[in-house]
């Protein structure tokens, strides 16, 4: 029982490290929005995701790009239970970049 235990706590662990990354969110022929998490801390520029973005636009528009604009986007709080009766709310920000194939 108390292996299930410890199993299930990794678990719940691992999927509250797994946040999204970098998505595109609005697209068009030759344009688009994409937007990736970052800690304030942190800042956006030197998220992990941001790498992630780039190469989402970059793929979208099969090679060059221009940034349009970019800016702090609409972010999501959701609530983790990282120990069953505990619960932590989390504040994700989003940071978004609107880009046209060149």
């Amino acid at each position: 029982m108390k292996i299930w235990s410890s199993l299930a706590v990794l678990f719940v662990i691992v999927l509250v490290g797994c946040a999204e990354g970098a998505k595109l969110v609005q697209e068009k022929e030759d344009a688009g929005v994409v937007v990736y998490p970052f800690k304030g801390e942190q800042g956006s520029m030197l998220s992990s995701f941001r790498n992630d973005a780039l190469a989402l636009m970059k793929e979208k528009c099969g090679g060059p790009y221009t940034i349009v604009r970019e800016g702090e986007a609409k972010g999501r709080t959701r609530i983790a239970s990282p120990i069953e009766g505990a619960q932590e709310i989390v504040q994700e920000r989003r940071w978004g970049i609107q880009f046209q194939c060149k």
